[in-house]
């Protein structure tokens, strides 16, 4: 199995992401955000980092890179998403998943351990896992506040549409603690903390993350 990581200007965490989807089975498939070829990849991931030195907005300018297009039109057509941090917020300039990331509320970047609360567990990313599963990835973030306003927060829990969720304390600042959230259909996924830093004891704490890339595998077998 295939799976594209995207490599924009600024991009930190795609080596890593590409490491993760090989320990989890599949293939990692680099691809550079000024192409418009998506290489046959059956999912793609967007990694950490500064893409674009986070001018303007964190993510805007990546949003509107030629490879996105493509990803925007793939995902709307089904193919599985998984934006982390900086693609987080990528996703969501790019519309595909809703809401907003700023500046943490106490302006200060943070960078640790952190627990999160699995809250659903039949995305395209997450079925690996058990709702109400708490996990520790690591978060590392200077604009990582998940914010919307209350209808569109009211909107996005009665849909069902929280992933998971910050607990034994909020990093950033995230309103009703959220750290990700999916699309309708469950195939898009974005999240703020960094699961592809928790796929191996040597290197991270545990291996509570590896599930968000084993997930997928089993999503695109069934498609």
């Amino acid at each position: 199995m295939r799976i594209g990581v995207i490599t924009f200007p600024g991009s930190l965490d795609d080596v890593d992401a590409a490491r993760a989807v090989r320990l989890a089975g599949a293939e990692p498939v680099a691809l550079w955000h000024a192409e418009h070829d998506l290489k046959d990849v059956e999912a793609v991931v967007l990694p950490g980092g500064f893409s674009y030195g986070d001018y303007l907005r964190a993510g805007a300018i990546a949003a509107r890179a030629p490879m996105m297009r493509d990803v925007v039109d793939r995902a709307r057509q089904g193919m599985p998403v998984l934006g982390i941090c900086n693609g987080f917020q990528v996703l969501c300039e790019a519309g595909l998943l809703p809401g907003a990331l700023t500046r943490n509320g106490h302006l200060h970047f943070r960078n640790r351990d952190q627990a999160l609360r699995i809250e659903r567990a039949d995305t395209a990313w997450t079925s690996d896992y058990e709702a109400g599963q708490q996990i520790v990835v690591p978060v590392k973030n200077g604009e990582g506040r998940y914010v919307a306003a209350d209808a569109d927060l009211d909107r996005i829990e009665g849909e069902g549409r929280v992933v998971v969720r910050y607990v034994e304390g909020n990093p950033n600042g995230s309103m009703r603690d959220i750290a990700g959230v999916t699309s309708a259909d469950g195939r898009v996924v974005g999240l703020m903390p960094h699961p592809e830093h928790a796929v191996e004891d040597l290197t991270g704490p545990g291996t509570d993350g590896l599930g968000f890339f084993t997930s997928v595998l089993k999503a695109v077998v069934a498609a």
